[in-house]
């Protein structure tokens, strides 16, 4: 049954209720190729943009970029939104999954009898919370002095520079592509916001990205093509969650998907966030799987007043009360690999349907697609490598890396030398693809990144041309930068000396980058340990070169090759690579970390340089891949750090901090972690066997 209409009219009442909620959900919010479909559909009542004027390939698109945000602050075709709550739509099994419609309507409320492109998003943590965000961000009184606010601090003056880039996420647009985009919709669009499977008001149980769930997107999409206010082309937006979600539609190409805007996607979600380097990311898996199980619990309470609840509802939350927690309570206290029970053994086991849906293949995508991604989000890992499996002309394929964590998408949007705000390039984007406007948005990028320690820059490939990866060598050898740190050694261009480096698990990371990465930003607030590792790296082995002379650009992936001796069958590594300045500050611009045992590569999906060092590994991540450590016995192994766009600036030097333990960002698995006693761990430093870092950089270091 299809609930009442809504208008965009508020009382005075529900704009201070509105904006009395503001405060929380601003905390509460920060988850052979087939033919593009390019041609527009019917043609539609809508401003069109001319074609752009002079270059666009620069990070803010120049005129063009101008063009953009005009059309998307200006007036828009229709006044008023229309709103339909909690529309049914029935999957091919009988499940009914519940969605609200946001339509263009006139000025008396009345949703406009014309057809337009219907923008879909899926979500797992309610529709409610989507509805209570575009309520929020579509009152200006309430925004636009927030935004100004945000922008006016001083953060820097109050060393506090994290915590303004987190907020400035705000004035960023990042926000509409999480709830519902007002304007977009006023613009000529409708957009449809479903609740997942199992979450919100739609009944089933839960599927976490699996293949009835992915089958339920495909059929929502001609769904919507097939409504009588869609003129059947359907394009798909969102943020984390709903962002995987687009990928792996897109990746079945259903005939009536134009183009996608994912916004912080993954492709490799053991390898991104469940299991890094095969420890469990024990400081977001827990709280989210925690927060998404209690929001699913949420009843219709309108449905209870009306005395139509929907007991199927009901009766599917009580048969899967609290989805995979199962397998998270089994990682964390199996007391032996022997016990490991059947709901952990299936995602470690490579052959998996679980396995198999968790892992997406972007080589079938072929449909335009947009991705924003941030060098410290939770996926960084597969974010370039999805851009770069798309078998998609570049233009048609865009990619945005932000130095941004999964909190604050879109942070610095819209000022002068960055990219055009989120929610214009979304319109453009739509414009473009579903409407046919020639706006220009296909001319740039291809890739726009932010170099950390740098500016906005675009480029035509990533890596980007002219990087030659090099090997810097770990030597015992003093630096004299790190006497804070637990040992000071030098990254050279020779092996060096026999000599054994020891470092004990600690707790000093509590107080890191990884530690705001996986608390998807809140840490980095803290400008001590979001900005600057010297605390973290009291618990770190330091490795730092001569400073350089030039500015050298790191581009691509870095990998560290460790000699490694353990005194227990099983270790963990984790390893940054840094950024020192002159003043000592050491700024991570990559990480990455490794279980001992899980050390196995598939090398058909690793990436190497030209001399034959592994530059990305890709872990197998399976119990019959597991190789228990031979304690007192060197082990060599390589450790895989995140993909970075960096500029090392004269006088800069580069550090490699190794690490024995990296809380919260990962911990060895339960049984793992009982076999490693925490012992302390030991690098064997052997000119025959030497360890070293091989970093993709525009000059010779050192």
């Amino acid at each position: 049954m299809t609930r009442g209409r809504e208008t965009t009219g508020r009382s005075a009442l529900g704009r201070a209720i509105s904006a009395a909620a503001a405060a929380v959900l601003v905390v509460g919010i920060g988850v052979v190729a087939p033919s593009v479909h390019a041609a527009p559909g019917p043609a539609v009542s809508a401003p069109t943009l001319s074609a752009p004027a002079g270059d666009i390939a620069v990070p803010d698109a120049g005129p063009a970029g101008a063009e953009w945000a005009a059309a998307v602050d200006g007036s828009q075709q229709y006044p008023e939104v229309a709103i339909e709550r909690d529309v049914p739509i029935t999957m091919s099994d009988g499940v009914v999954l519940k969605a609200d419609v946001y339509r263009p309507a006139g000025p008396d409320g009345a949703a406009t009898a014309e057809a337009h492109p219907v923008i879909v998003s899926l979500t797992p943590y309610t529709k409610l919370v989507s509805a209570l965000a575009e309520a929020v961000f579509s009152i200006p009184e309430l925004t636009e002095p927030l935004e100004q606010l945000v922008r006016s601090i001083d953060f820097a003056g109050a060393n506090a520079r994290g915590a303004g880039e987190v907020l400035d996420a705000i004035a960023g647009g990042g926000i509409r592509s999480f709830s519902v985009d007002r304007d977009l919709v006023r613009s000529g669009y409708t957009q449809v916001v479903v609740d997942v499977r199992g979450t919100g008001f739609s009944q089933g149980t839960w599927q976490v990205f699996q293949d009835r769930e992915q089958r339920d997107t495909v059929e929502v999409i001609e769904w919507a093509a097939a409504q009588p206010y869609s003129n059947g082309r359907v394009g798909m937006t969102g943020v984390s969650y709903s962002a995987i979600n687009q990928l792996q539609a897109a990746a079945e190409n259903p005939e009536a998907l134009g183009a996608i805007f994912p916004v912080e996607p993954g492709a490799d979600l053991l390898a991104d966030v469940v299991a890094p380097g095969g420890g469990l990311g024990i400081g977001f898996m827990p709280a989210w799987l925690g927060a998404v199980n209690t929001m699913k619990w949420v009843p219709d309470v309108a449905s209870m007043l009306r005395g139509d609840f929907d007991e199927r509802w009901l009766a599917d939350r009580i048969a899967d009360p609290a989805t995979f927690f199962d397998l998270l309570g089994a990682a964390l206290f199996t007391p032996t690999v022997d016990d490991v029970p059947d709901s952990l053994a299936e995602i470690l086991d490579g052959e998996s349907s679980l396995r198999r849906d968790l892992l997406l293949d972007a080589s079938t995508i072929g449909v335009p697609t947009m991705i924003y991604g941030g060098w410290f989000d939770l996926f960084t890992h597969s974010q370039p490598r999805i851009y770069n499996a798309i078998p998609l002309e570049s233009g048609t394929k865009q990619l945005i890396m932000g130095e941004t964590y999964h909190l604050n998408p879109g942070s610095s949007f819209g000022q002068a030398g960055t990219p055009p705000r989120l929610d214009v390039l979304q319109r453009a984007w739509f414009d473009h693809w579903l409407k046919g406007m020639d706006n220009g948005i296909e001319q740039w990028g291809p890739l726009t990144l932010k170099q950390i320690g740098g500016d906005w820059v675009t480029r035509d490939q990533f890596p980007q041309a002219g990087v030659d990866h090099q090997r810097l060598y770990l030597s015992n050898a003093p630096s004299g930068t790190a006497g804070h740190a637990a040992a000071d050694g030098s990254l050279t261009l020779d092996p060096g000396a026999d000599g054994r480096m020891t470092i004990a698990p600690g707790l000093s990371t509590l107080c890191s980058r990884d530690a705001a990465q996986q608390t998807i930003g809140v840490f980095a607030m803290i400008d001590a340990c979001g900005k600057d590792s010297r605390i973290a790296e009291q618990a770190a082995l330091t490795f730092t070169s001569a400073p350089v002379q030039e500015p050298t650009q790191i581009s691509g992936w870095t990998a560290l090759h460790l000699n490694t001796v353990l005194d227990a069958t099983d270790g963990y590594w984790a390893a940054t690579l840094n950024d020192v300045a002159p003043d000592g500050q050491s700024t991570v611009i990559a990480s990455g970390q490794l279980t001992s045992s899980l050390r196995a590569i598939d090398e058909a999906d690793s990436l190497y340089s030209a001399s034959g060092d592994v530059v990305s590994p890709s872990y197998s991540l399976t119990l019959d891949s597991r190789r228990p450590i031979d304690p007192g016995t060197p082990t060599e192994l390589d450790v895989g750090l995140n993909p970075t766009q960096a500029v090392l600036k004269p006088g800069h030097r580069l550090r490699v901090d190794v690490y024995a333990a990296n809380l919260p960002k990962g911990m060895l698995l339960g049984p793992l972690l009982r076999e490693s006693e925490l012992k302390p761990q030991h690098l064997q430093l052997d000119p025959e066997r030497p360890s070293f870092v091989t970093v993709p950089v525009s000059r010779p270091i050192g």
